[in-house]
């Protein structure tokens, strides 16, 4: 079955012609926007708070942010943290406190990709953001656990969007067909294949479809078919910017070669990246988190290395310096391989979120004064040099009320081999420890 619809191209893009004007036009994001869910009770509240959005590409958060300045009747002030500084920020400030002046309106400020932000900047909205001269809503495709400042986490509410599914990119789809005027047809294929190409970005489909209607507008095109979406796919792939579609997807291509030791492919999709516009520096800095994401204490050169070529590309520029990059990601590729110390670390993250605060044991707290010495301070502390192999068995570094506990799990992979060797070794002289038999004595 064919759709059969009118194309008349509007001066403004696709996606910004049908962007919601109300909750009811939003399609997706039900369990923040159905009847009773929680983002929908704070917007019919008509009370506006500050919130961070978190979700993916073209999931509907600038939407949102907007939808929210129209029902809550107040200004709307936007800045990208890609392309904003400090100024900016003084410059929205300022604009809203005009505002307040003025006409006594309130002001939303929305800051996309707000994870872009540096510590300094972010902090810039705080005392605003108490004072309520705005609500702050910032956008962001990553954890705002850990590319937001606490301070600003703490005075906003998290609310999480999901991609949307094939259904939500269907309904959106069909809302094109009742917008547009001029036939042209669509093949079943074809529209299944824009969506499956969309993998639930709202924005990416709506550019495709945009790109399509304009060929047929010139007349290149009389049937939108699987060929002619597989072209248009070709031929847009090369194109793209920092928060483009193909980059994200060609960023996670060259991720998951590295991660699975297939240099050729690696190189071939950092080529892709070079080639189609990508920040080397940006590359760069992915490349350093998949020396420790990945690679960790495996190898923990790989994390030098690639920090080495950061700095020469930085040296050098494009195009020398991009062998740098190139040389790294093919050491990357090759190193063995262990996600322990992320592993590690995201649990001990986790642990001491929900864990209360224990104070440090006496004997490992300095006393550099005589008070803190007649209180215990240090009183006790085992200096590790002093024994064999430079290793206290028994000692205990954890709080005194918390049962020891283990984080890291070396794998067999590289150089955690012997680390693991290692830490059993300690662990046997720990036991011995424990029961009371013979060990190492102080020197």
């Amino acid at each position: 079955m064919n759709d059969l619809f009118d194309v008349h191209m509007p001066e403004a893009p696709l996606a910004e012609q049908l962007r919601p004007k109300t909750i009811e036009d939003v399609i997706g994001q039900q369990h923040l926007l159905g009847e009773g869910k929680p983002l929908r009770l704070a917007i019919e509240s008509g009370k506006p708070h500050s919130m961070i959005l978190w979700g993916p590409p073209g999931s509907g958060k600038t939407t949102l942010a907007q939808l929210m300045s129209r029902v809550f009747n107040a200004e709307f002030i936007a800045l990208s943290a890609v392309l904003s500084g400090i100024k900016d920020i003084r410059n929205a400030i300022e604009k809203a406190q005009a505002v307040l002046q003025h006409n006594g309106r309130h002001t939303i400020l929305f800051v996309d990709e707000v994870h872009r932000f540096n510590k300094s900047q972010q902090d810039a909205f705080l005392p605003h953001v108490e004072q309520g001269l705005f609500t702050f809503i910032g956008a962001t495709t990553e954890n705002p656990s850990f590319e937001v400042n606490n301070a600003l986490l703490s005075r906003a509410q998290v609310y999480t969007l999901t991609a949307l599914s094939d259904d939500d990119l269907t309904q959106i789809f069909n809302r094109v067909l009742k917008t547009l005027s001029r036939q042209l047809k669509f093949t079943d294929d074809a529209r299944q294949l824009i969506i499956a190409y969309a993998d639930g970005d709202a924005r990416r489909m709506l550019n495709m479809l945009e790109h399509m209607l304009i060929a047929a507008e010139n007349g290149t095109i009389d049937e939108i078919d699987t060929p002619a979406v597989q072209n248009a796919l070709s031929r847009n792939a090369r194109f793209f910017d920092k928060s483009g579609d193909a980059f994200y997807d060609q960023i996670s291509a060259l991720h998951k070669s590295v991660r699975g030791s297939s240099p050729d492919a690696a190189l071939y999709w950092l080529c892709r990246m070079l080639d189609g516009g990508a920040d080397p520096l940006y590359i760069g800095r992915r490349l350093v988190r998949m020396a420790v994401e990945d690679i960790g204490m495996a190898d923990p050169r790989s994390l030098q290395l690639t920090l080495n070529a950061c700095e020469t590309y930085e040296r050098l520029g494009s195009p020398e310096g991009e062998l740098a990059l190139a040389q790294a990601t093919l050491y990357l590729s090759c190193a063995p391989k262990s996600n322990a110390a992320y592993l590690a670390y995201k649990k001990a993250r986790a642990f001491v979120a929900e864990d209360k605060s224990r104070p440090v044991p006496l004997h490992l707290r300095n006393a550099p004064t005589q008070l803190m010495k007649k209180m215990g301070f240090g009183e006790k502390y085992r200096y590790a040099h002093d024994y064999p192999e430079a290793y206290v068995p028994g000692e205990n570094y954890f709080p005194e009320d918390l049962t020891e506990l283990q984080f890291y799990q070396p794998t067999d992979s590289g150089l955690e081999n012997k680390i693991q060797e290692k830490l059993s070794y300690l662990r046997s002289l720990d036991k011995q420890a424990k029961e009371h038999k013979p060990f190492g004595q102080k020197r």
